[in-house]
C-alpha cells in the first residue's frame, strides 16, 4: 500500500533502500557485471535505479519552474519504456559497480533530504505540477525511491541465487 503521507514516504523510503543496500554490499564487482540473457546485469539495475530518482527530481523541478515536464524523457514515451532503458544500459556502459553503488547511494540522499524538506501538504496535498495527472509529489516519490528498490532487490536477489 502506498504512503499516505510524509511520515510513511520517510519510513518505507529509509526501510527499502536499507533492504536494498543490506542486498548489495556484499555483491563482487565479477558478480554485479554478468549480463542475463537480456543482457542486464546487476551493476545495470542499480544504476538504473539511481538514474530514475535524478528524473523524478528533473520531472518536479521543471514543474515547479512552469517548464514542461517530459515523461519519462524527453523524446520518449511511457510506451517506449523497453527503448529508454536500453539506450540509458547503453549511455551507463563505462559505469562500474563501485560507481553504480555511489550512484545509488547520493540519488537516495538527496531523495531522503527532498523528501524531509518538503511538507506534508506539499507532498499528499495535490498532483505534482507538471504531471499531467493526479499523483502527488509524495507518490511520484515513492515509485522513483521505494518501489523501485523493491524491484532491484527482486531482480538481484533471483540474480544471486543463479550465480
Amino acid at each position: 500500500m502506498a504512503a499516505a503521507n510524509k511520515s510513511e514516504l520517510i519510513d518505507i523510503l529509509q526501510k527499502e533502500y536499507a533492504k536494498l543496500d543490506r542486498l548489495i554490499t556484499p555483491i563482487l564487482a565479477e558478480q554485479a557485471m554478468l549480463k542475463d540473457e537480456a543482457e542486464t546485469s546487476i551493476k545495470d539495475v542499480v544504476a538504473h535505479r539511481a538514474h530514475w530518482i535524478r528524473l523524478f527530481l528533473g520531472w518536479y523541478a521543471d514543474g515547479q519552474a512552469g517548464k514542461t515536464v517530459h515523461f519519462p524523457a524527453e523524446g520518449y514515451k511511457w510506451n517506449e519504456l523497453k527503448r529508454y532503458n536500453a539506450d540509458l544500459r547503453a549511455a551507463q556502459k563505462d559505469v562500474d559497480w563501485a560507481a553504480a553503488q555511489a550512484l545509488l547511494k547520493q540519488e537516495y540522499a538527496a531523495l531522503l533530504a527532498f523528501v524531509q524538506t518538503c511538507s506534508n501538504e506539499h507532498l499528499y496535498g495535490g498532483p505534482m505540477q507538471g504531471a499531467k495527472n493526479h499523483w502527488t509529489p509524495g507518490r511520484w516519490a515513492e515509485a522513483a525511491g521505494p518501489s523501485h528498490f523493491r524491484s532491484a532487490a527482486k531482480y538481484i536477489r533471483a540474480r544471486v541465487r543463479s550465480l
